[in-house]
């Protein structure tokens, strides 16, 4: 009897803390010992009159645009942090019980993962949205420490380490040391603005109106940072406003990489003003081990040569850069120190 209870509370405490990277776009959770175990949109679909829950994540990503009045798919996440305090708990609370599920685990520990800019009131906002979904204890991390750890950098060293995170809502650049961050920008860009500047190309140029997933699926399929190739092409479906029937044209990647080019600027320069704003002593390391990407932006094609050459400096993309964020938060969660130090309760 004794050997069986020491089994089942070692396997009950295994399912007890949860890393979760709460974006704009997606979300991912982390599962102790069992890595990451849930990656779904950060979509949530409600009836508008009764306010019922509809679906959650991939469900109700599927719904955006196709809904009747009576229906509305709603992202409660803009730009990093809680736009809907109601919805972001509910769709907390889903995820949760998701990870969760079978484990016997009513209250877990839970640690989220949020942008370097936030305000006081946002974080309050994400913890007690955490707690009323069920966390026993909820503790926060910036984004670009959880997203070095994830990628494998030693944060915790007196060393510099560069981490460039591109996620849906929000883009960070922090050069970190010490466990904690020396110089860092925060800009409210990411794939979502990448996603509308594609939209906006193509009603200026092509008078059709497309939806912002036709748009992402055409800059993961043939978007570039840079050296589009010539003969690329894709086709776009959308509602041609002369007309307002329905309309396909197809689409060239130097096209798609043009639409693209100013929001890429724009981190761009952010990852400029911070290398300017490094002190001496870090600035040496960063030339020496370069700067690592992480979030979804870095799987746009050729943006490591792009900040790469016009910074010259090293750049290389992290080993699943989606992924970064949840990884580190779970690594920080199975270790007690790094949890007092690193996190915000």
């Amino acid at each position: 009897m004794g050997p069986n209870r020491n089994k089942f509370s070692w396997g009950f405490h295994l399912y007890k803390d949860i890393g979760i990277d709460l974006g704009t776009a997606n979300t991912l959770v982390f599962l102790k010992n069992k890595g990451i175990i849930l990656q779904e949109p950060s979509v949530v679909a409600v009836h508008t009159e009764t306010g019922e829950l509809l679906a959650v994540g991939n469900d109700a990503r599927e719904m955006i645009g196709r809904t009747p009045s009576d229906i509305i798919a709603i992202r409660p996440l803009q730009h990093g942090v809680i736009a809907d305090f109601n919805i972001t708990r509910i769709m907390l609370k889903y995820f949760i019980s998701k990870a969760l599920k079978g484990s016997g685990v009513v209250k877990p520990r839970v640690l989220v993962g949020v942008p370097m800019g936030i305000t006081q009131v946002e974080k309050r906002a994400v913890l007690e949205a955490a707690s009323q979904a069920g966390a026993k204890d909820a503790y926060l991390i910036e984004e670009p420490i959880a997203a070095a750890i994830g990628a494998g950098l030693a944060v915790e060293e007196p060393l510099g380490n560069m981490i460039v995170d591109i996620g849906g809502g929000t883009s960070e650049v922090a050069i970190l040391s010490l466990g904690g961050v020396v110089v860092g920008k925060s800009l409210r860009t990411g794939g979502d603005e990448i996603n509308q500047a594609i939209v906006r190309y193509m009603r200026k140029t092509y008078n059709l109106e497309i939806g912002e997933r036709s748009a992402e699926l055409a800059k993961m399929e043939i978007g570039y940072a840079m050296d589009a190739p010539e003969g690329a092409a894709y086709p776009l479906k959308g509602r041609y406003l002369a007309t307002g029937l329905p309309h396909a044209i197809d689409v060239t990647a130097r096209e798609i990489s043009e639409a693209l080019s100013e929001s890429i600027r724009g981190i761009l320069e952010a990852v400029k003003t911070t290398l300017e704003k490094t002190p001496p002593e870090l600035a040496s390391d960063i030339i020496n081990y370069g700067m690592v990407l992480t979030g979804g932006g870095a799987l746009l094609k050729n943006i490591a040569q792009y900040i790469g050459q016009e910074t010259r400096m090293p750049v290389r993309i992290a080993e699943d850069p989606l992924s970064c964020v949840a990884k580190g938060a779970g690594k920080v969660l199975q270790d007690i120190r790094l949890l007092k130090r690193l996190t915000i309760s």
